[in-house]
């Protein structure tokens, strides 16, 4: 799973990347790699009733990314439960977001990635 953010030839950046800009329509050209960047903790939670397979509690943050100007927002899970709003966040690359062996995909875990992106305080 990338970390990537879109940009149109009229400079919308948005996450994720798209066929088509969200705002103006026109393609998506130029991609931004932001897994190498910080970004800032816009709001978080702490969810304690989770889907089988995934972390209990799972705490989840809207971050906000800044690529060339523009305002860019992801949201995912946070490796700790100690953050704030105003954090400083970096992401980091897991193996398995959830547990490929419990859930609706348990019986074909080939069928999709399991690897992604979390926020862990700077």
């Amino acid at each position: 799973m990338t970390l990537e953010a879109g940009e149109c030839p009229n400079g919308h950046v948005s996450y994720p990347t798209h066929p088509r800009c969200p705002e103006c329509g026109e393609p998506q050209e130029e991609t931004h790699d932001l897994s190498g960047q910080t970004a800032e903790v816009v709001t978080w939670t702490k969810s304690t009733a989770t889907p089988p397979g995934v972390r209990q509690p799972n705490t989840l943050a809207i971050v906000e990314f800044d690529v060339d100007g523009e305002a860019v927002r992801a949201l995912g899970q946070v490796t700790t439960e100690d953050v704030e709003t105003g954090d400083e966040v970096e992401p980091v690359h897991v193996e398995e977001l959830r547990d490929p062996e419990v859930g609706l995909k348990s019986e074909n875990p080939e069928s999709q990635e399991w690897g992604g992106y979390r926020w862990d305080p700077v």
